[in-house]
């Protein structure tokens, strides 16, 4: 597997790129990718770092792993294609968005808007075979993406870390939480948020907040409707 990724990024990650550890797991997934059907397609394994250089991120949003069904993911931590039916996560974010900041529930799942603006749409696993979740995961991408998430706290500042459930609290260990700001909530899953542990959290707003609170431009959290 060629690895195509925003120049910036190369850079960043050249000792990362560089590895054993890399190599392997690239091997494991160019594999897969030759004899399951596997997500997103090969040419967007790496959309979230092209659509935000590493100079350019403001916000870092974690998610967990890829959708497995077909035509959902395309490289975008929660996002999904216009036209494809919002997953249950998504539903529960939009219907927060709405309340925190009052934008209405958009018809299209489509975040990349948001990444042109700064917000690294991370998933910790990137690639995912088709119908089976979790099916990447230990291969090797948590390494790398734990990396990526390390290496913004170490060369970047004033950034918004999105940690939203379990699993992504634990990345806090990875962040300097005296240059940077991290908010914690639980996860948008119908499971998590049904139980209270995600509306109302009002972490757009307060990403907003903290942004504008050191000189950087907010994050439109509108989607075209």
């Amino acid at each position: 597997m060629n690895v195509r990724i925003h120049s910036s990024w190369e850079k960043a990650l050249s000792e990362t790129f560089a590895s054993t550890q890399f190599s392997e797991l690239t091997t494991f997934v160019k594999s897969d990718y030759q004899q399951f059907n596997c997500y997103p397609p090969g040419s967007m394994i790496f959309e979230a770092f092209d659509r935000c250089p590493f100079d350019q991120v403001k916000v870092v949003l974690l998610g967990q792993d890829p959708y497995h069904g077909p035509g959902q993911a395309h490289g975008l931590a929660f996002s999904v294609p216009k036209g494809i039916a919002h997953p249950p996560s998504l539903i529960n974010i939009f219907k927060e968005i709405e309340s925190d900041v009052g934008h209405p529930y958009p018809q299209q799942g489509d975040l990349s808007v948001w990444a042109d603006q700064g917000v690294l749409l991370l998933n910790a696993t990137l690639t995912v075979r088709a119908h089976r979740p979790g099916s990447h995961q230990g291969k090797g991408w948590e390494q790398f993406t734990d990396q990526v998430i390390a290496t913004l706290s170490k060369q970047r500042n004033n950034l918004v870390f999105l940690l939203w459930g379990n699993f992504a609290k634990k990345k806090s260990k990875l962040i300097d939480g005296s240059k940077h700001c991290i908010l914690t909530t639980g996860h948008p899953s119908p499971l998590s948020a049904n139980r209270g542990y995600w509306f109302g959290n009002g972490h757009f707003s307060r990403c907003n907040t903290y942004l504008q609170s050191v000189g950087k431009s907010t994050i439109d959290w509108s989607l075209a409707y």
